[in-house]
């Protein structure tokens, strides 16, 4: 067999701080390490989209677009990855194509090579528009399939999802396991069936949330996958990704040698060891998140979902529920046709279950979001939905599922948008910033302008000899 070099993409910058403490980590504490990350010879770091830019505005108080291009500027050689939720965009909801369009021309414009793509109910029709801008803006157009198990997901079904994503003209191919749920065997499998079903590169992104990621990822490269997902360790494990020093090592002196250098890597790892720490020190990295957590395995529940329904009992005062709802994910989830659990169907499911349980009768509640997703609104399922939960849910409003793709439905929205964010607007990107999460993105904007306020004040009485210069 002729060596192949494996290529590393690195987390840390986006899904591993995302896994492990929401999404906190700020741009200040990325940008001293870059140089030094830019050594490395990674194939992608991924360090955009996901979460980052909704806690970017809400809760760090930064412009995504400006910790964009503040890493494009350090990253001189190696391509910046973000994560698209196809017609979601970054969002929850689909968004009419033009806004879509221009999202990615922005993305790519401000320092974006490879975006990777997914839909969560894997609708290759909510994810055409996003590969074709990708591809017309230049970027590199990956397809991420959310990987999940049921009776519909066959291997013939993966590789069907393969031709078409390779029909579309996309340029490689993730298998996205947001949950863990995939095991070594099922991987050896499964990247075989796609290296025969299509020519285009294999990625595999898993979490290490069921205990079996390392060992996932050295059966899926023996298999024939081109790139895996690691985070550097300090960020490494439990709900997040394997580490990227193990797996280089795991792979040295074999046919899949990375040639990545364990020096520098430690020199990356030295650095965000006490970044951890502090979030630890701050309550923000719950030890929670670093263990093994079996129940992935038996109800399919990714780490993040796992935590948001633990937040929401908390609130409810009903902590004691857990289990009945963790029993309770699984059956919402065959009523709903079989969805992968991955934001928003993760969502979904979840509080759909939480409310089953809690009401002490199932579909007493229906959330509008449940409502949407029976009516076709997030796309077609795998698996038809159940006749009795239909009825309930929808009643009357059963005349109105549709089965096209919703953004067909959805008018042009950016002339709406570029009118409501015109007394805000510094740059273009604020009007996708708004696009996406109006209320926190004005929110956003009025803090900015009060900082530009406080600036240019503190600058005056600077200039008329208030303070010394």
């Amino acid at each position: 067999m002729a060596d192949k070099k494996l290529k590393i993409t690195e987390t840390v910058l986006r899904d591993a701080h995302q896994s492990l403490i929401a999404t906190r980590m700020t741009t200040e504490e990325m940008l001293p390490i870059v140089p030094a990350m830019d050594k490395i010879g990674y194939n992608a770091v991924e360090c955009w989209g996901g979460a980052t830019f909704d806690a970017c505005l809400r809760f760090l108080k930064e412009d995504p677009w400006d910790r964009l291009r503040k890493l494009k500027a350090g990253f001189k050689n190696t391509p910046l990855q973000m994560l698209f939720r196809g017609q979601n965009i970054l969002g929850y909801k689909p968004y009419a194509d033009d806004v879509v369009e221009y999202f990615v021309q922005k993305s790519v414009a401000n320092g974006i090579d490879v975006v990777r793509i997914f839909d969560c109910l894997n609708d290759l029709r909510n994810l055409e528009t996003a590969v074709k801008a990708t591809v017309k803006e230049g970027g590199h157009a990956q397809v991420a399939l959310s990987y999940t198990l049921g009776d519909a997901y066959t291997l013939d079904y993966w590789m069907k999802k393969a031709k078409g994503i390779e029909e579309m003209g996309a340029n490689s191919i993730c298998i996205k396991d947001m949950s863990g749920l995939l095991i070594p065997k099922a991987a050896t499998e499964l990247v075989s069936a796609l290296k025969s079903a299509t020519d285009l590169p294999i990625e595999i992104h898993t979490h290490y949330t069921s205990g079996v990621a390392s060992m996932t990822l050295m059966k899926a490269v023996e298999a024939g996958a081109d790139i895996i997902d690691t985070a550097i360790s300090p960020f490494a494990l439990g709900t997040s990704q394997p580490a990227t020093e193990v797996m280089v090592e795991a792979f040295k002196d074999t046919p899949y040698d990375t040639g990545l250098d364990l020096d520098k890597l430690a020199e990356i790892a030295e650095y965000f060891a006490p970044i951890r720490q502090k979030y630890i020190d701050n309550g923000r990295l719950d030890p929670k998140v670093l263990g093994v957590n079996i129940k992935t395995l038996m109800y399919q529940v990714p780490g993040g979902m796992l935590s948001n329904l633990i937040g929401q009992l908390k609130e409810q005062g009903k902590s004691d529920k857990l289990q009945e709802v963790l029993e309770e994910v699984p059956r919402v989830r065959k009523d709903l046709g079989e969805p992968p659990l991955v934001t928003p169907s993760s969502q979904i499911v979840g509080t759909q279950a939480v409310f089953n349980v809690l009401m002490g009768e199932r579909y007493k509640v229906v959330t509008d979001q449940t409502k949407d997703l029976l009516l076709g609104k997030y796309g077609k399922t795998e698996k038809p939905f159940n006749p009795e939960v239909v009825e309930k849910a929808l009643g009357d409003r059963k005349s109105e599922a549709i089965s096209c793709r919703a953004a067909d439905l959805i008018e042009p929205q950016l002339p709406e948008m570029e009118k409501a964010v015109a007394p805000y607007k510094q740059q273009d990107e604020d009007t996708l910033s708004y696009a996406l999460f109006p209320q926190v993105a004005v929110e956003y904007f009025k803090y900015r302008q009060a900082q530009q306020t406080k600036m240019d004040a503190k600058l005056a009485d600077s200039e008329n000899g208030a303070y010394p210069v």
